[in-house]
């Protein structure tokens, strides 16, 4: 699906610093359509957002771009290689 590509590539655009960064990679198949993105490891925490709430707001925003065309659509936001979560002061043993 083109135009769920190209919604998300211009969503993205806006956020990000790096637009030249953005990749996206699309699949389709019987259960719909799911983009792969990957951006600047700079400009992850701009598109995640604060708990998360950026990236929400993309997928509801896809979700409804899928509707009109009777289609699932799914992203998911790829980490950097080699890059580590950082370790939450919970996870850490004492």
């Amino acid at each position: 699906m083109e135009t769920a590509k190209k919604f998300l590539q211009l969503i993205l655009e806006t956020i990000v610093d790096d637009p030249s960064a953005i990749v996206i990679d699309a699949k389709s198949d019987e259960m719909g359509v799911f983009l792969s993105v990957k951006v600047a490891p700079e400009d992850m925490g701009k598109v995640i957002g604060k708990q998360g709430k950026t990236a929400e707001a993309i997928r509801e925003l896809l979700h409804v771009v899928g509707f009109k065309a009777h289609a699932k659509v799914s992203f998911k936001l790829e980490e950097p290689p080699g890059r580590e979560r950082p370790q939450r002061s919970s996870d850490q043993d004492y």
